[in-house]
């Protein structure tokens, strides 16, 4: 299943199932799209490393999709819960300390004990991690950087002369 479609709720399920099986799944978030996978699916996660020209040692963002589902994920104290309770769904993130030593979550943290997690605030992306039944993790933007930069140089020298 590979283009562009429509976020209808028929979609939206048919993604899911994507991330369930492994597969990664390009989703809106507030300001740009998101390649995602399942934070529990080392070899999907790859992926989005591999697909991004992504460094290892750059930690994806961790989407969930209640703000109460940040405690099951990261260390979180009552100040940030209120916060998350306060300005979730929305662009808040967090970086706190791992809660969770799964193994899987190691290359979404780049190998690091900390988690960085967020409640999008789009509400495909927010029904797109219900339906999965798992947080998704994403890096920032869908595109890959280092071709964007290029362009951007591209454009600025043939500009000027």
């Amino acid at each position: 299943m590979g283009g562009i479609f429509e976020a209808d709720a028929d979609n939206i399920s048919k993604a899911a199932e994507l991330i369930k099986s492994g597969k990664l799944v390009a989703f809106p978030t507030e300001t740009v799209y998101g390649l995602g996978a399942s934070v529990y699916d080392a070899k999907a996660v790859a992926g989005i490393f591999a697909a991004k020209g992504r460094p290892a040692f750059n930690p994806l963002i961790s989407h969930i999709a209640e703000p109460d589902e940040l405690a099951g994920y990261a260390a979180a104290d009552e100040r940030a819960l209120f916060l998350a309770r306060k300005f979730w769904p929305g662009p808040l993130t967090f970086v706190l300390p791992r809660k969770d030593e799964n193994p899987a979550l190691d290359l979404v943290c780049a190998g690091l004990k900390t988690i960085t997690v967020r409640c999008p605030r789009h509400p495909a992306a927010l029904e797109l991690i219900r339906k999965s039944g798992v947080p998704i993790a994403a890096p920032p933007t869908a595109r890959r950087r280092f071709r964007r930069r290029r362009h951007r140089r591209f454009m600025r020298a043939s500009a000027t002369g």
